[in-house]
């Protein structure tokens, strides 16, 4: 087991790996982690729970569930990591270049955007520093989750955080191949999806996502119909291009298809612009020297970059 600081009647390996364990709830992910073989963060987790005189988790040989005990004794033990760690931050803030790893949270399609022209392109410009990036469609809470900031469209961003936009706002399209333009005719009006085959698409939330349209103020839904419902755009990006019918996707993501001809645009005039991609991060946390390194990168990334 590596050397650990000691605290009072324990030592604080024990409770990063506690913390670890609870937001993973996976023991081998855990212990990769923390940096311990999965023996010894096991070891590490019945020493604590030795030590307490309460066991913080039930196992079973498919999952790992928090205690109420374990509830208690981490909602006291995290902030407290939080604190040490913003302490070890700014610490090593010092160095005259950015070092150390961000953990990052980012949507998947998001991603793909960001990857090589923001990412790859940073850790160019500052060989000390490595991301640790973590693909969820969900909108996590990064303070809790101990993420350094994410990536989101802007309107999803919540209000108590501190946002730099990553590139233009973000505009959507809804698509399909000729041949079902064809079939079904071209729809004039937002209603005239109702007749169409589409795809639709499941947000993280589980509801079913709404088709919004606006022109000269004019605001109009449509939950559209099909046969095809999917949680993922790539996915929905796919079955549009195989004909599976209409899709709603942000233009970026179609643009090469429509220059040639492999999906057509209809609507164009109804769809609605909303702030693009956005750098986020806590209002209430100073930024640690590698955060600000990457703020500043993108600030100078400039409009149409990604």
């Amino acid at each position: 087991m590596p050397k650990s600081a000691t605290i009072p009647g324990g030592r604080l390996i024990e409770i990063e790996a506690a913390a670890a364990l609870a937001r993973l709830r996976n023991f081998r992910a855990a212990a990769t982690e923390v940096g311990l073989s999965p023996t010894a963060f096991s070891r590490t987790i019945g020493l604590l729970e030795n030590r307490l005189g309460v066991q913080l988790f039930s196992r079973t040989t498919r999952s790992v569930a928090v205690t109420a005990s374990g509830e208690r004794f981490l909602a006291l033990a995290q902030p407290a990591l939080r604190n040490l760690h913003i302490a070890m931050t700014g610490a090593a803030d010092e160095r005259e270049r950015p070092y150390g790893t961000l953990r990052l949270t980012c949507a998947l399609g998001a991603a793909r955007h960001i990857l090589e022209p923001i990412l790859l392109a940073f850790l160019t410009h500052h060989p000390d520093m490595s991301i640790d990036l973590v693909t969820d469609a969900r909108l996590a809470d990064i303070v809790a989750a101990e993420f350094d900031a994410g990536f989101r469209i802007g309107d999803v961003v919540p209000r108590d955080m501190m946002k730099i936009a990553v590139g233009p706002p973000l505009r959507y399209a809804v698509v399909a191949t000729p041949a079902v333009v064809r079939a079904h005719g071209l729809p004039r009006e937002p209603k005239d999806l109702l007749g169409a085959p589409c795809v639709r698409f499941r947000l993280a939330s589980g509801a079913i996502y709404v088709w919004e349209f606006i022109r000269a103020g004019e605001r109009r839904t449509v939950d559209v119909r099909g046969v095809l419902t999917l949680d993922d755009a790539g996915l929905a990006y796919q079955a549009a291009l195989a004909g599976a019918g209409y899709a709603y996707l942000a233009r970026l993501n179609v643009e090469d298809d429509i220059a040639a001809g492999r999906l057509t645009s209809v609507l164009e005039e109804w769809l609605p612009e909303e702030p693009g991609l956005c750098l986020y991060y806590p209002r209430a946390r100073h930024p640690s020297a590698g955060l600000r390194a990457l703020m500043a990168f993108v600030a100078g990334a400039g409009e149409g970059r990604v």
